[in-house]
């Protein structure tokens, strides 16, 4: 059975959340601080965690830094309603996804599936197109989910990487935010969502990627994001 690991001091909510996802065919396991729960979630085989921002001792956005110094493995941050900060900082840290609380319990699985959905729709897209993408100086294996930059490993997250996959597999042409909601977040695009112009500027910082500089990914106004060909990089550099 699929272990969850959810870090949230709110015992009551934990067993809730245990019960609910018991019930959609999960294993839950609790931790109410975030020392314990950093613990747990580096060493123990878990396929994702759920995440509250606010926990005694360190906070779930450290928690959630020092996790991904060593893991990759999807987190799902719990944040304060209306508290766009929270979700911002969250993903830049490197979260999967955000959820504000309270929460409806089928909007927290539809949000866990979504997430699990995307990691293994990688793993089957890596067995069915095992062709390595080279793109200029990047170089992405759907195999092995890893990213090389000049020879040298990118770390991303699970929807980092899945977002870069879907730019340089459309190389040189525009791909609108509402695709990649749709695709790389696996739910409806809002305007008021600006989840994935706040992963995209995650990957464009670990690619090097600066304002009036080299530039991968260039933003078009009011269409979408365009991974650029060697040849435009070279010319704005030339």
């Amino acid at each position: 059975m699929d272990r969850i690991l959810v870090i949230d001091d709110d015992v009551e909510l934990c067993s809730l959340v245990g019960e609910y996802l018991a019930s959609e065919g999960f294993k839950v396991e609790a931790a109410y601080d975030g020392e314990r729960g950093l613990e747990r979630a580096v060493k123990g085989e878990y396929i994702l965690v759920v995440l509250d921002v606010m926990l005694p001792g360190i906070n779930g956005f450290e928690v959630l830094r020092r996790i991904r110094a060593t893991s990759r493995i999807p987190v799902l941050l719990l944040t304060a309603r209306g508290e766009d900060v929270d979700r911002i900082v969250g993903l830049e840290i490197g979260a999967d996804d955000y959820l504000p609380k309270p929460f409806n319990p089928r909007e927290l699985v539809a949000r866990i599936r979504a997430i699990l959905r995307r990691t293994k729709d990688g793993k089957s897209a890596a067995a069915s197109v095992p062709e390595i993408l080279k793109v200029g100086d990047i170089e992405l294996d759907p195999a092995t989910r890893t990213v090389r930059q000049q020879g040298k490993q990118v770390e991303l997250t699970s929807v980092e990487f899945s977002l870069l996959e879907v730019l340089l597999r459309e190389a040189g042409r525009v791909v609108t935010r509402e695709r990649l909601a749709t695709t790389v977040l696996a739910r409806k695009f809002s305007p008021f969502d600006r989840s994935i112009d706040m992963h995209v500027s995650k990957v464009r910082k670990k690619l090097g990627d600066t304002e009036g500089g080299a530039e991968h990914i260039k933003t078009v106004r009011g269409a979408g994001y365009i991974f650029t060909r060697p040849r435009e990089t070279e010319s704005k550099t030339s």
